[in-house]
């Protein structure tokens, strides 16, 4: 049940699997007798600079997977120093992600509810927190169809059906962790209701428009993304009202099947807005090699989402810790056998192109 949930996405599960075989499909063109004794990873974004362009990404329901949770997570990107974003249907409050790492620097994801009381207080919990970065999803207009936790009958906190209690009898050291933890609840959005489609179709408002992020922008003093972008014309758009970044991404295929493949979408956007606001990437991101790609082909950074779930699920902290290892030794091997001599800002996109294309 619980990686069915990291792991699965919408309806047939086709957007998912497009925006990972788009990566499959990436060609690189290496230059050679290039000096690349050493291989640069940082990168500046939204003005700060970061060791690797690499967010990790908002994701619900983290505790589930691990008793650690968003601290665990928070904590990792802290010593990795890459951005780590507290997403509003996360099971740890922006205050505890704080405290649990001081030094990281902390992001709030955000979804506009019909009660906008509580998108107020949740900016104001999440500035308090020191946070300064917003990151406001727009692609959860209704809930997408997740036929595996339709099957699985996921709720908050888990209604295990039979099947879920015999996988839990087969993974004692989950259901121990489970058991003995902080009991599970949407930090941020206390008092919705228990299943996730009931949540999101009461909670997440349909008639959210543009002007609502104008609304955001008048109430929320730090940096504004939207993410969830998957046409040219509403990239325009947002980069004409000011935003400081788009995120072209499909939800990691998690809400509507058939979608926009991120990876094919983000040169379009990249010449469309790329010199108004800062482009990102998310959706189908795996390694390291995969960051170089999306960099060379002009995101500022990529979002890593079911990546370092991964790693939870597998070893806590100490697996998402992993994991960031991981991703910045791939992408350091990867500049120095393509030979860019620049590290990560000698990326262009003549160094790939996606076959078939």
């Amino acid at each position: 049940m619980v990686f069915d949930y990291v792991d699965g996405a919408a309806e047939g599960e086709r957007s998912m699997a497009r925006a990972t075989a788009a990566f499959d499909r990436v060609e690189f063109a290496p230059h050679v007798l290039r000096d690349v004794a050493e291989a640069p990873t940082s990168v500046e974004i939204l003005g700060r600079r970061i060791a690797m362009p690499v967010v990790l990404a908002p994701t619900g329901f983290t505790r589930m997977m691990h008793r650690g949770g968003e601290r665990a997570v928070a904590r990792a990107a802290e010593r990795a120093a890459v951005p780590y974003t507290l997403s509003t249907m996360g099971t740890t409050t922006a205050g505890d992600v704080a405290a649990a790492a001081p030094g990281g620097w902390n992001w709030f994801q955000l979804y506009v509810v019909r009660d906008r009381g509580r998108n107020v207080e949740a900016l104001e919990r999440a500035a308090d927190a020191g946070m300064d970065v917003l990151v406001v999803t727009v692609d959860v207009p209704v809930a997408g169809a997740r036929l595996r936790d339709v099957r699985h009958g996921l709720t908050i906190p888990p209604s295990l059906r039979w099947r879920g209690v015999l996988e839990a009898a087969r993974h004692p050291a989950w259901w121990f962790d489970f058991l003995t933890g902080e009991p599970l609840r949407f930090a941020t959005v206390e008092g919705a209701p228990a299943d996730m489609a009931g949540l999101t179709n009461l909670m997440f408002d349909p008639s959210v428009t543009i002007a609502d992020l104008e609304w955001i922008r008048s109430v929320w003093q730090g940096k504004l993304l939207v993410k969830g972008v998957q046409r040219v014309d509403d990239a325009k758009e947002l980069a004409a009202v000011g935003v400081d970044g788009v995120v072209v991404s499909n939800h990691g295929g998690r809400q509507l099947d058939r979608s926009a493949t991120p990876l094919e979408l983000l040169p379009e956007v990249v010449e469309a807005v790329g010199d108004r606001t800062e482009v990102f990437l998310d959706g189908g991101v795996r390694g390291g090699a995969d960051v170089a790609a999306a960099v060379a082909l002009g995101a500022r950074a990529c979002f890593v989402g079911r990546a370092y779930l991964y790693g939870l699920m597998a070893g806590g902290e100490p697996g998402v810790a992993r994991v960031l290892d991981l991703l910045h030794a791939e992408l350091v091997r990867t500049l120095q056998l393509l030979g860019v001599s620049g590290g990560v800002e000698g990326l262009t996109p003549d160094l790939v192109r996606l076959r078939g294309s």
